[in-house]
């Protein structure tokens, strides 16, 4: 009754949602969307994620962002554009919540370690999915609303959002890219791997000099160009033209000069390093796999089972089964 009361005609209202794979009986107190939220938080992947790199690898400081922050703050800028547009908090943070979970560890350079190993490539988003209806709880997955996977598959990327079933899962796939250039700037600015004055002063022109002016920038242009955009009732959602352009030459800036640059080089190749020798371990010892991923090498492939295995480990767990399987031990006499 609340939803009806307060979102516009084009949200997502849970009464009407696409449901579940498994039918079960409606919460109490809780829309389907909110059941979906309170899994996501409660699940062992979600807590993973602190340990899990966002970009700087092994970086102590208390301040850098992980997945786990990164994910929070994700959920932030699309809860607000969310509420300022009159769509569905609660599927927005459900998605925004979800959608990192098949992140391997040490940032995208596990990710292109397993998109090499295994067949079929690998990319994160059909992993977060995988982990959500497949890989958690035992193998029986959360069982969540079609919405929710639907979002989590495809926040991925600068592509179409024509796959997308909500305008709740469009918003989290612009704040996914709002959030991590934004934070990514802030952490390299700390790390002494960027200085503000080296960002073009064409996009800070356009997007602000600080990371609260651009998110501020972009969470109000997002919100004022997509309540104008309306044709017939259905609304188109996203940046105005100006705005778009300029995260986007932003987020060239900051592949080419700090996600692909040279400075990060070495420590990328030392995390491609550590995960290439896991994998090769446990394709010739799958005995030494957790038994959970030993019957899905049996059940699917050994790849499958071993790509599983190395994408649920967050970067703490892979050093130290590194250290445990290949560093010698010191004996003292």
């Amino acid at each position: 009754d609340f939803e009806s009361l307060t979102l516009i005609k084009e949200a997502a209202f849970s009464k009407k949602s696409r449901g579940r794979k498994i039918s079960e009986a409606e919460d109490d107190i809780r829309t389907c969307y909110m059941v979906d939220r309170d899994r996501i938080i409660q699940s062992k992947s979600f807590r993973r994620l602190k340990h899990k790199t966002q970009v700087y690898i092994k970086t102590f400081g208390d301040h850098y962002r992980t997945r786990l922050t990164h994910t929070l703050e994700v959920s932030q800028v699309a809860r607000n554009i969310g509420v300022g547009m009159g769509l569905n908090e609660n599927l927005i943070e459900a998605i925004a919540l979800g959608h990192d979970l098949g992140h391997v560890a040490f940032a995208h350079n596990g990710e292109e370690v397993l998109n090499e190993y295994l067949n079929g490539g690998f990319r994160h988003n059909e992993q977060s999915v995988r982990v959500v209806t497949k890989l958690e709880n035992n193998g029986e997955g959360l069982n969540l609303t079609e919405e929710v996977i639907n979002g989590i598959l495809n926040h991925s990327g600068l592509g179409t959002t024509k796959d997308i079933i909500t305008l709740e899962g469009v918003v989290v796939k612009f704040s996914d890219k709002m959030a991590y250039l934004n934070h990514d700037i802030d952490d390299s600015i700390r790390a002494g791997l960027l200085k503000k004055e080296e960002i073009p002063r064409e996009i800070v022109k356009v997007l602000g000099d600080t990371s609260s002016e651009r998110l501020d920038i972009l969470i109000k242009d997002f919100v004022k160009t997509s309540t104008n955009n309306i044709d017939n009732g259905i609304r188109e959602i996203g940046l105005s033209k100006e705005i778009d352009g300029a995260m986007r030459e932003l987020r060239e800036f900051m592949f080419k000069n700090i996600y692909l640059g040279d400075t990060l080089k070495v420590e990328r190749n030392k995390a491609k390093f550590i995960l290439e020798q896991l994998i090769k371990y446990f394709e010739e010892n799958p005995e030494q796999m957790p038994e959970f991923y030993l019957k899905i090498a049996k059940e699917e492939s050994l790849k499958r089972g071993v790509a599983d295995f190395i994408a649920g480990m967050s970067d703490d767990y892979c050093l130290l089964l590194f250290n445990k399987i290949f560093v010698p031990k010191v004996v003292i006499d």
